[in-house]
């Protein structure tokens, strides 16, 4: 058997970390796989806040959502950027989201505009924004595509900016080809239970 997935990889991470009931964040909604993954996860009493600013991916999405005949946490879609995640979040489940799940890069669907790609001047500031969200021990996990134009960039920032987080109030991993520079990788950041 062989490695699993960057997008297998990032679903395990949050599965070990997500209850039935919690609150949870696609940042990136993309066709609805994360979205779905965490409605699943989250169960009926769950709820799962999708983002995206394309509407075509809030479609796509949807008709994921619409297809699945088991139960499913309350989802709301976002046409918004995920920059905007700590102001558009009700107030009341801020700080206590259990995980925000990015995957960057493109939309991947027949007649998207590949040029339109997610950058690091929001990323940066919406995964800030993200983990003030999380309550302690709750994850953020970043898929990273280095392989297409601009994704290089925004990919080493993301790494970068994991990197450079306070290891008393954060804990950052990397899941990596080593071979293979371009292939796609995971970055996950558990937020801290703070120090009584």
């Amino acid at each position: 058997m062989g490695f699993l997935s960057v997008l297998s990889y990032a679903h395990q991470l949050v599965s070990a970390r997500i209850q039935p009931g919690d609150t949870a964040v696609d940042a990136t909604a993309g066709t609805g796989a994360d979205t779905l993954f965490l409605a699943k996860a989250v169960g009926r009493r769950g709820r799962v806040f999708s983002f995206d600013i394309q509407e075509e991916a809030l479609r796509l999405t949807q008709e994921r959502l619409d297809k699945e005949t088991g139960p499913l946490g309350q989802v709301t879609l976002l046409h918004e950027s995920h920059a905007l995640i700590q102001d558009k979040l009700p107030e009341e489940v801020r700080g206590t989201v259990a995980a925000v799940m990015f995957n960057l890069g493109y939309l991947p669907a027949e007649g998207a505009d590949p040029a339109l790609i997610t950058r690091t001047d929001s990323t940066i500031p919406a995964m800030n924004a993200a983990l003030m969200t999380l309550r302690p021990r709750g994850i953020l996990t970043a898929v990273l595509y280095p392989g297409h134009p601009g994704g290089e960039e925004e990919a080493h920032a993301v790494t970068e900016w994991a990197a450079a987080l306070p290891a008393d109030g954060f804990q950052s991993i990397i899941y990596r080809q080593l071979q293979r520079p371009a292939a796609p990788y995971v970055v996950a950041v558990e937020k801290k239970a703070p120090k009584l």
